[in-house]
């Protein structure tokens, strides 16, 4: 008999087991990433060397810059941009290549359906673990630019909670993504979406120096959503048009939960 015929057999497991299911898997994962916590790391320091680089180094040629009829040095404008990046690198890193390769390489989700274990808790303990790492490089970015002075409002801690929701986004929606990846050249779309939304979510210039007829494109990206939401509070700059963006980053994540539960499902059962 196949492993992968019994879960279809399965009841659904009350609340407090799936949580607890779940939650294994994080541990096995952070429990791996032992081994590979250089390459944990290394996805720190792609905004931090951004942020010195465009924010100190343009930034010094560049001088002040007018958002919203207030100028501020370029440099705290870039830096909230970076930590809402560091956000979605971590989440958008783990939910695919690392998935990829268990789902496709080392069939660890086959051993882990002979457990209790069933598609919809793998797909809820890989998101959440992709989620605490967007969640660790957040949380120290946020450290690096208050010590530089990047920061200036108290507000920013909230930071970390919007973070937390920009990781739900891009973990739920590349993890949902990886499940149609056929082989390893296919992690280059991956790539592909991900460096123009860094480029072109009003990380680097506001929204309004983009042409009028891309400034709807640039809108409807989720890293822009998530960027707004970050500057907005680290800038102290606070009003109800921010629970658009909310919303949005909400929608999208409830959107790549249930998309990456009904693939998850049907890859695994099959």
């Amino acid at each position: 008999m196949s492993m992968t015929a019994q879960p279809t057999r399965r009841m659904p497991l009350p609340f407090p087991i799936a949580f607890r299911a779940s939650g294994a898997l994080v541990e096995r994962n952070f429990a791996a990433a032992r081994s590979y916590w250089r390459t944990f790391v290394s996805g720190f320091f792609e905004p931090v060397f951004y942020l010195f680089a465009m924010g100190v180094g343009i930034g010094a040629l560049v001088g002040d810059i007018q958002v919203d009829g207030r100028a501020i040095p370029y440099a705290v404008f870039v830096a909230p941009a970076m930590m809402a990046t560091s956000a979605m690198n971590g989440a958008i890193y783990d939910s695919t290549a690392n998935v990829f390769g268990k789902l496709k390489n080392s069939k660890l989700y086959e051993s882990v359906l002979a457990t209790p274990l069933q598609p919809a808790e793998v797909a809820a303990g890989e998101i959440a673990w992709a989620l605490l790492r967007g969640l660790v490089y957040s949380c120290a970015f946020l450290l690096v630019a208050a010590v530089a002075g990047f920061v200036q409002s108290w507000w920013a801690l909230l930071a970390i909670g919007v973070c937390t929701l920009i990781g739900l986004a891009f973990a739920s929606l590349g993890m949902a993504a990886t499940t149609f990846m056929r082989t390893w050249n296919d992690m280059d779309y991956v790539q592909l979406a991900i460096l123009p939304m860094f480029l072109f979510s009003a990380t680097f210039y506001p929204l309004d120096a983009y042409p009028p007829v891309l400034q709807g494109v640039v809108q409807a990206t989720p890293l822009y959503h998530g960027v707004a939401l970050v500057r907005a509070l680290m800038m102290g700059e606070l009003g109800w048009g921010l629970l658009l963006h909310v919303g949005y980053l909400l929608a999208l994540s409830a959107f790549g939960l249930w998309a990456t539960t009904r693939r998850i499902t049907r890859l695994l059962m099959t």
